[in-house]
C-alpha cells in the first residue's frame, strides 16, 4: 500500500492556538531575588527580542523623550549587577516604546499587583462578561426573593 503524501499548503486545523490574550515574559527568564533584577531581565530580554540595536533604541528613546538617552545607559537599566542604576519611569515607558515591547514590559509590573495588560480592544468584551455577571447574580437574588416572597403567602 502506497503512503499518501501530505499537502502542505492546508493548515492543520487541530494545531491552531489563539493569540494570547496577556502577553508576558517567561517566568523563568525573569525571575529574579529582588523586584529590581526582574525588572532589569524584562529590560534586557525586550531587548534582547528586539530587532533594534541598542544604539538605535536609546536614539528612538531621546527622540521620543527630547533627552540624550546613551547605549550605557540602557545597558546599565538592564544589568543586575548595576542596582544603583535604574530606569525612571518616564525611561522605562519610553523603552517600552522603543522596543515595541509595551505590553510585556508593563505586565512584568502589573503582576506585581494582581493586574492584567490588556490591549484596550478588548475592554467591551470585559465589560459585557462582567454585566453577564452582574446579571447572573441579580437573577439568582431575585429567585430567593420571590421562594420568601411566595412561601409568605
Amino acid at each position: 500500500m502506497s503512503r499518501r503524501h501530505r499537502d502542505g499548503r492546508t493548515l492543520d486545523l487541530l494545531s491552531w492556538q489563539p493569540p494570547a490574550v496577556v502577553k508576558s515574559f517567561p517566568p523563568e527568564k525573569v525571575r529574579a531575588a529582588s523586584l529590581r533584577s526582574t525588572i532589569a531581565k524584562a529590560i534586557s530580554l525586550s531587548m534582547k527580542e528586539c530587532s533594534l540595536p541598542r544604539d538605535q533604541i536609546a536614539l528612538m528613546m531621546s527622540d521620543w523623550l527630547g533627552e540624550r538617552c546613551t547605549e550605557a545607559m540602557l545597558n546599565a537599566f538592564a544589568s543586575e549587577a548595576r542596582d544603583d542604576h535604574m530606569p525612571s519611569l518616564v525611561r522605562f515607558i519610553a523603552i517600552a516604546h522603543a522596543t515595541g515591547d509595551a505590553q510585556r514590559l508593563l505586565q512584568a509590573v502589573a503582576e506585581l499587583f494582581d493586574l492584567s495588560v490588556i490591549q484596550s480592544r478588548y475592554v467591551p468584551a470585559i465589560e459585557d462578561a462582567m454585566l453577564a455577571d452582574q446579571v447572573e447574580e441579580l437573577k439568582q437574588r431575585q429567585q430567593l426573593k420571590r421562594r420568601e416572597w411566595k412561601g409568605n403567602r
